[in-house]
């Protein structure tokens, strides 16, 4: 029995650090969130996309809670998003309790393919951008587009993902 103890302890510790090596991106050390650019005022006449801040007076709608095990319930502060009558999208990225709210905007063919179909390329392209700025997307309808939406997406499409690894 004792020479089996020696050879425990070996497989033991490289299957821990095998484990270790391959950690779920969320274990590991994450970059730094770059904000969502928003659009010059000079270059939103040519501009595929528009991206603006929207101004703090504008009327606000309140927010149906998403429903999603993996976050906690949303604070106080996001029970008022601002989403305008002709947007599809609003991003809001908290900082430090200020709520920057930016509404996304389309050229006109690529908005009616959006508000037609909101899990094509081009539209779940600007929603993950706004994740990517540690924000959350919003719908006209003060409804949030979580992962979990986003996973309905992907079952009208296929879609087809390259890894690097």
């Amino acid at each position: 029995m004792t020479a089996s103890r020696p050879v425990r302890f070996p497989v033991a510790a490289s299957l821990a650090l095998l484990l270790a090596a391959c950690g779920t991106p969320d274990t590991r050390v994450s970059e730094p969130r770059v904000p969502l650019a928003v659009t010059p005022p000079a270059e939103r006449a040519d501009a595929p996309v528009v991206r603006r801040d929207l101004p703090p007076a504008v009327a606000s709608i309140p927010v149906q809670p998403s429903i999603e095990p993996s976050r906690p319930s949303p604070p106080a502060a996001l029970a008022q998003i601002v989403v305008p009558a002709d947007a599809i999208y609003v991003c809001v990225v908290g900082n430090g309790g200020a709520l920057r709210q930016t509404v996304i905007e389309f050229v006109p063919k690529v908005h009616q393919l959006c508000r037609k179909h909101p899990e094509m390329g081009p539209c779940q392209y600007e929603r993950n951008a706004c994740r990517n700025a540690g924000g959350r997307v919003f719908a006209a309808g003060g409804q949030e587009i979580t992962m979990a939406t986003e996973a309905e997406y992907d079952k009208k499409v296929m879609r087809v993902r390259f890894r690097a690894n």
